[in-house]
């Protein structure tokens, strides 16, 4: 898929308005963050964000390992 996009200024920044059908393809509406990773390919536009996908990664290894004296911190 392969759509050009208007670069448009957006007070002192600039922005592209995103088309409805790659709004939906994105599963995001106004207010929502998009992560901008820059790969071998060009730029990825995405609502994932690896960088926060890491941590909860790693809060899961620490809760599954710690469950126990998660539990009676909790209490």
């Amino acid at each position: 898929m392969s759509t050009a996009l208007k670069v448009r200024p957006v007070g002192s920044s600039l922005g592209v308005i995103l088309p409805k059908d790659i709004v939906d393809r994105l599963r995001v509406d106004a207010g929502s963050t998009l992560a901008v990773t820059e790969t071998p390919d060009g730029i990825q536009l995405t609502p994932y964000d690896p960088k926060f996908a890491a941590a909860m990664g790693a809060f899961e290894r620490v809760r599954r390992r710690y469950r126990d004296t998660l539990r009676e911190l909790a209490k």
